[in-house]
């Protein structure tokens, strides 16, 4: 099919290339409407002389290529299924799902980016694609989330709609979110527009990594009901890891929370980067950290991690004590020769000493970049002398990383839980600068990814009830689906038990009521859980309350977490009904 529509000079018409490929075992999405709205959008505009659509279905990795080739395209719009990470969904000889990740896209787009100015990629979770893309192509749109079917026929239809009557690409783009806002769909921010002169300042050994279109990852998976993405196989019950601690590497539970891993694994690689993780206990903060560890070993990093709980109490009161373990303790993560001893001279102080091992030593010895991950950093914080020299170090480092060689080979990632309560300098904190993340509880969708996984199949009504009792709390959550899908307990017997010593949350549930010994914190829990509505606390308590994990924030307000705590404490509390 095609529709004889612009080009931005009378002489050459704008072909625009619609991909499309919904796999066979993968949701049916009605991407023929699609098609044929913004084909009827293109041929009612004023400028329709400008434009010719050109169409591809069913399309594989090798029919994508040819497509490209043949059309010489300004504009390749692709509609269908993504999955994050492991790439969008295409088609392979048998119709089936065959994911193509975003190293193939990107060394696809870069070979033709003479004439291509803009991508599409309309499918979920295509956010880590488009950044991809856009390294080498002007302007790329991708999804920061699951997007609903209607979402993207809505925005794809306001974009060509707005491009038809001779606006910018980056109008469009904005007429196209304003698109499904105006259809009623709260996924007005799910599109996000990625243009090349954002990379533009970036090193060539930042770049993205070459690779062959035929860099393609098999198979498939079920999809989130309603949207356009590919959510992971359900687990064997027998292989169900029990949900303590983090999430390791190849295990599949591990649910991005998009923008933020695409947004770490393209900060780690800039030289002297910084990146601040923060969160209460069990949301994930390990998990992550390890994670962006791993990019930065797959991009050519030596990497190093520490867990400060890991670190002798006497280690942490004491500056010179503490400088040796990091020092030695990186050594030997890096699997050097240790030779903290030659460096530790007389007539210095701790933190010189420390700064020359790392300079003069390790960061002279490899030839690659440095990236240390720092855990449970809030050790330190106990020891406010000893927190203000150690962190104010590590803020020296990386004002040195922006344009000291020998630095910028340092990239930093710290991970804590609780607020920074210490007195420290603006100029001397780590905790003011860099990349700042704050992981937030799983939505909705994420959670639904979750049950696949699991093989639950709960009804609405028992979704619903599950989500009142944890909310989106990774640990709580996991636990629960755990133990539901062993076969442990019931919904209805795990919606009983939960806020109780006797349930599965018993030591979990003790630890908090033990956290709150302080009458403060105390008296501002009972006033949280004692109201039906958001309530206004003296700053410094509610922000405690939040690192603890215990409330979330309305504003400037707080409300408990989710009823799993407001149950427990109100009954260990004594909150009157």
């Amino acid at each position: 099919m095609k529709v004889q529509l612009m080009s931005s000079t009378p002489r050459k018409k704008k072909t625009i290339l619609f991909l499309a490929a919904n796999p066979k075992n993968s949701t049916p999405l009605r991407l023929g409407e699609e098609a044929k709205e913004i084909a009827e959008g293109l041929q009612r505009s004023k400028k329709r002389d400008k434009f010719q659509l050109e169409q591809q279905w069913a399309v594989t990795p090798r029919e994508m290529q040819r497509a490209v080739l043949d059309y010489k395209p300004e504009i390749v719009h692709f509609s269908g299924h993504g999955a994050g990470e492991s790439g969008l969904a295409l088609e392979d000889d048998m119709g089936q799902i065959q994911l193509v990740n975003a190293k193939a896209l990107a060394a696809l787009f870069e070979a033709f980016k003479e004439y291509v100015e803009c991508v599409i990629l309309n499918a979920c979770y295509s956010e880590v694609q488009a950044e991809a893309i856009a390294r080498h192509i002007p302007y790329v749109i991708g999804m920061n989330q699951a997007v609903g079917d209607k979402a993207a026929r809505e925005f794809a239809v306001g974009f060509y709609d707005t491009l038809a009557a001779g606006e910018s690409i980056e109008f469009a783009y904005k007429l196209g979110c304003v698109s499904i806002s105006m259809a009623g769909i709260p996924e007005q921010l799910t599109p996000v527009l990625k243009k090349k002169s954002d990379f533009s300042g970036l090193e060539a050994a930042e770049r993205s990594p070459d690779a062959s279109v035929g860099d393609i990852v098999e198979k498939s998976s079920p999809v989130v009901e309603n949207a356009r993405s590919i959510a992971a196989p359900p687990i064997s019950i027998s292989n169900l890891d029990n949900p303590e601690g983090s999430v390791s590497l190849d295990c599949p539970l591990y649910i991005d929370r998009p923008p933020i891993e695409s947004d770490c694994y393209q900060t780690i690689v800039k030289p002297g980067a910084l990146i601040r993780v923060k969160a209460p206990r069990q949301m994930g903060k390990t998990s992550l950290l390890q994670r962006i560890l791993h990019h930065a070993k797959e991009q050519g990093h030596q990497t190093a991690y520490l867990n400060f709980q890991s670190a002798d109490g006497s280690f942490l009161t004491n500056l010179d004590e503490l400088l040796q373990w990091f020092c030695g303790d990186i050594t030997n993560e890096l699997n050097l020769e240790e030779r903290v001893a030659d460096y530790w001279k007389q007539g210095m102080g701790s933190k010189q000493k420390c700064g020359n091992y790392f300079q003069r030593y390790l960061l002279a010895t490899i030839t690659s970049p440095l990236t240390l991950g720092l855990d449970e950093v809030d050790q330190v914080f106990q020891h406010p002398g000893v927190a203000q020299e150690f962190f104010g170090l590590l803020r020296a480092w990386h004002e040195k990383g922006k344009n000291e060689p020998a630095w910028k080979k340092l990239r930093l990632v710290i991970s804590h839980s609780k607020e920074v309560y210490i007195p420290l300098n603006i100029n001397q904190s780590p905790f003011n600068v860099g990349l700042p993340i704050e992981l937030p509880e799983f939505s909705h969708l994420q959670i639904n990814d979750l049950l696949q996984k699991h093989q639950l199949n709960l009804s609405d009504s028992e979704r619903e009830k599950l989500i009142q009792m944890v909310d989106g709390h990774p640990y709580l959550l996991r636990k629960a689906l755990y133990e539901i899908a062993r076969g442990s307990l019931n919904l209805e017997q795990f919606l009983h038990i939960a806020p109780t010593e006797e349930g599965i949350y018993g030591d979990h549930l003790r630890r908090h009521l033990s956290n709150l010994a302080d009458a403060n914190l105390e008296a501002a829990m009972k006033q949280v859980i004692a109201s039906s509505h958001p309530v206004r606390l003296e700053a410094n308590l509610a922000f405690k309350l939040r690192s603890m994990g215990l409330v979330k924030l309305r504003g400037n307000d707080v409300i408990p977490l989710c009823n799993l705590y407001r149950l427990y404490f109100k009954d260990r509390l004594g909150v009157p009904s």
